[in-house]
């Protein structure tokens, strides 16, 4: 028997190469937190000697200087480094619970966040999501640069949803706007062009959309009664454990939308469904939408649905920074 081709040596290979990653990417979790508790005790070093002291800036320049001599070919311990963590202390300082999640993040991350999110409410948002999601710097960056905080704020006005099942409402896992820009559609596009964009970019998708769906399928075919019907996209999510059906159009929404979103959930509920899986959920995507008719048109069905916008340029960050400002309710 050949051992290298059998089944269960690749079952077995396959198990140690498993744990060796996971050794190793615990192994960086252990180094990382240790790397940002220094970083934090330098900070809080700094800021407390400064207080009780009354030393100047000039300490920083100082220590730097003497680190840098004393560890020579060791890095992060530059004067612009120092300043970093004698700020990140001073931010967070009060905040014992994002003290703390600041080690879930590495120092580039954390500097990110810092010296971008404006608000410690924002600054919170970001260093949550980004744990949650497992953002890498460049998918942190670009979240930020879209703006993803002000455009999720906003979606928390009264949703353009109905659900009636008895289980935590599905649809606060979906917003009520998405940016499509990293599409690259130019003017227009029909709904298939639309539909490849998407397939064909599911890695930026899923950054927007949340990392918990996976793809199904395009023009997902259902049959009933003999006939064959086509779903535009299909999704599972992990945590709601169900399906998504996605629906796309180029235009306004329509009220009509939300019959066959309707007739193709019950397709899916009783044609693919599994029986330990939860009710499927429906997601209409629009470029514009009126919001008394969607509600009206919401207002009887009996399947999660939900309906969204969607942008295919970059929002002007100025512009959502000034409609959040104006919101009637707390953030």
């Amino acid at each position: 028997m050949n051992i290298i081709k059998s089944t269960d040596y690749k079952k077995f290979f396959k198990t140690i190469k498993d744990r060796i990653l996971q050794s190793r990417y615990e192994a960086y979790r252990a180094v990382n937190k240790e790397l940002i508790l220094l970083y934090w005790d330098i900070g809080r070093a700094i800021v407390e000697k400064q207080e009780r002291l009354k030393w100047g800036d000039g300490v920083v320049e100082k220590l730097a200087e003497d680190l840098q001599r004393e560890f020579a070919g060791m890095k992060g311990l530059s004067a612009q480094n120092l300043w970093r963590m004698k700020q990140m202390y001073e931010t967070y300082q009060s905040n014992e619970k994002l003290s703390t999640l600041l080690r879930e993040l590495s120092w580039s991350h954390n500097i990110l966040i810092l010296h971008t999110a404006k608000s410690i409410g924002e600054k919170e948002f970001y260093i949550k999501t980004c744990i949650n999601e497992r953002w890498s710097f460049r998918e942190l960056e670009r979240q930020i640069d879209s703006a993803l905080f002000e455009r999720y704020m906003l979606s928390r006005k009264p949703r353009t949803i109905v659900s009636k099942t008895k289980e935590t409402d599905p649809l606060t896992h979906f917003k009520n706007e998405y940016l499509l820009d990293f599409l690259g559609l130019q003017d227009g596009f029909s709904e298939k062009n639309l539909r490849k964009a998407i397939v064909g970019n599911l890695k930026q998708f899923f950054l927007e959309f949340g990392r918990y769906f996976t793809f199904v399928g395009e023009e997902y075919p259902v049959c009933v009664g003999g006939e064959d019907f086509k779903i535009d996209l299909v999704f599972y999510h992990r945590i709601l454990r169900c399906l998504v059906a996605v629906e796309l159009k180029i235009g306004k929404f329509q009220p009509e939308y939300v019959g066959k979103m309707q007739f193709y959930l019950g397709a899916l509920d009783r044609k693919i469904k599994l029986d330990h899986e939860n009710p499927s959920v429906g997601l209409i995507l629009c470029k514009d939408h009126n919001r008394e008719v969607v509600e009206i048109a919401l207002s009887k069905t009996i399947s999660p649905m939900q309906i969204s916008l969607y942008k295919t340029q970059i929002i002007d960050q100025r512009l959502l920074k000034k409609r959040l400002h104006v919101l009637p309710f707390p953030l």
